[in-house]
């Protein structure tokens, strides 16, 4: 899989997956607050901006929005790992959610008003995570020449890591 480096729109993507953790933090924390004393798969909770929430849900949301503030904050190849796998744990987790709506296994209580945020907030991320690899601009150069190269033999064709 070829991720370009250095991309130019990199420092866009990093920006909105700083509001996407921004939201998870939000939300993960006020639903901590709303569900206290709850236990923790509980499915009976209110709603918290208007999605439903468990203390389960709320510790997850709480723990994704820290991990991927973190990449916004750091940057660099930290975040691109970062902001990948909470982006693909969040997006994973609506279709889950979303699987398991109407069976007894769903246990906090998830609905499809809770799907649709972690499919955009997951998107954000999962797409922040793909446009934020970073490296030297000779890899960044040898990198578009091989994305853009036409043929295996062609005489732009180079490894991403060959030495000149």
């Amino acid at each position: 899989m070829h991720l370009p480096i250095n991309h130019r729109k990199r420092p866009l993507w990093r920006a909105l997956a700083g509001v996407a953790a921004v939201c998870l933090l939000v939300f993960g924390l006020l639903g901590v607050i709303a569900t206290s004393g709850r236990p923790f798969l509980d499915d009976a909770a209110g709603p918290v901006l208007g999605l439903h929430t468990s203390p389960a849900l709320a510790w997850l949301s709480l723990l994704l929005g820290a991990a991927a503030l973190l990449g916004a904050i750091v940057g660099g190849n930290t975040a691109m790992v970062l902001h990948f796998g909470t982006g693909a744990v969040t997006l994973l987790g609506g279709l889950a959610a979303l699987a398991l709506l109407e069976t007894p296994v769903n246990t906090l209580g998830l609905d499809v008003t809770g799907c649709v945020p972690a499919f955009v907030v997951g998107a954000i991320l999962l797409t922040a995570g793909l446009y934020g690899r970073t490296g030297a601009p000779r890899e960044a150069v040898a990198e578009e020449v091989l994305r853009h190269s036409t043929r295996p033999g062609d005489k732009f064709a180079v490894e991403p890591h060959a030495e000149p």
